[in-house]
């Protein structure tokens, strides 16, 4: 079998889509669609349906991926070398979320690029990192949910404990009413009403998770005050008494010591967000590896 059959058979099957894999290739539509044909000949089986958004792959063409695109990706590996050390001269394509990736995983990446490995850092959601690390745009992503299918694998890097924070001012100005719920922490949340909410999405993603986990209810706000799509740009609302906010503890921590931002409530049991590091199933190349190791050795301390 033509291993550049596979090979185009393995970039179509990541991008989910004729055009976007012709793209990644650098060849025209009609010769990956000729490709793909070709190969469905040998094998005596279609494997993509053809739909109006792109190409749905069938049960043989899951078989095929999982089998083959390990040594697909090992032979690239090989033929796309220099033959230089690898470990510390190839570039790192990395994809994760923006506070994450910049205050925890970027840093700890510095004893590898003064030791040669490039970093070329891209922010997104889980979706759109999936995406990109299974067509071969990122060699490892961080996210926050795991990969569905057999093509990507994720280890779990570290958790994240998530605060409810405010300026001291909203903690003064809501004085005894905010002590006395706090005894009782499922009234807590009816003590709060009257704050304003800062979060990153309307959704309120962070506020409602926390609402669920620690006082069993449901944010009663329709609506932030302000939605800022970066956690940094949210804790500076807060910092600045814009309103409360949930955050990761490891981004207000420097905050709280100063008592630029108060915590409104300390539960027992904290809720956690877990991280993930995600890569393409199969052998890595040894740069990958490598920072793969070094990050999950890192996070011990995170």
């Amino acid at each position: 079998m033509d291993l550049a059959l596979l090979r185009t058979f393995i970039a179509v099957y990541r991008a989910g889509s004729l055009t976007r894999a012709a793209s990644l290739l650098g060849l025209s539509q009609p010769a990956v669609t000729g490709q793909i044909r070709s190969l469905e000949r040998q094998l005596g089986r279609p494997l993509f349906i053809r739909g109006a958004r792109g190409v749905t792959p069938t049960s043989a063409a899951d078989e095929l991926a999982h089998k083959a695109a390990p040594h697909i990706d090992a032979l690239l590996e090989i033929t796309e070398s220099d033959g230089t050390d690898v470990t510390s001269r190839r570039t790192l394509h990395l994809g994760g979320p923006p506070e994450f990736t910049a205050l925890r995983v970027l840093p700890a990446l510095a004893p590898l690029t003064l030791d040669g490995l490039a970093v070329r850092a891209t922010f997104g959601t889980a979706d759109e990192l999936f995406t990109g690390l299974s067509a071969s745009h990122y060699d490892l992503a961080i996210t926050t949910s795991q990969p569905r299918g057999r093509l990507l694998t994720a280890t779990p890097l570290c958790d994240e404990e998530h605060v409810l924070v405010a300026a001291p001012r909203w903690a003064a100005r809501l004085g005894t009413t905010l002590l006395r719920a706090s005894r009782a922490p499922v009234a807590l949340h009816r003590a709060l009403e009257p704050v304003p909410i800062i979060e990153v999405h309307e959704s309120l993603p962070l506020v409602t998770s926390y609402w669920a986990t620690v006082f069993d209810a449901s944010v009663t706000a329709t609506a932030a005050t302000v939605i800022a799509p970066d956690l940094r740009a949210v804790l500076a609302c807060v910092m600045a008494g814009s309103g409360l906010a949930v955050l990761p503890r490891y981004l207000c921590m420097e905050a709280l010591d100063k008592g630029e931002v108060v915590a409104l409530h300390e539960p027992p049991v904290p809720p956690l967000r877990t991280y993930f590091l995600v890569m393409r199933t199969g052998s890595p190349a040894p740069h990958l590896a490598r920072t793969h190791d070094w990050l999950l050795r890192a996070a011990v301390d995170w």
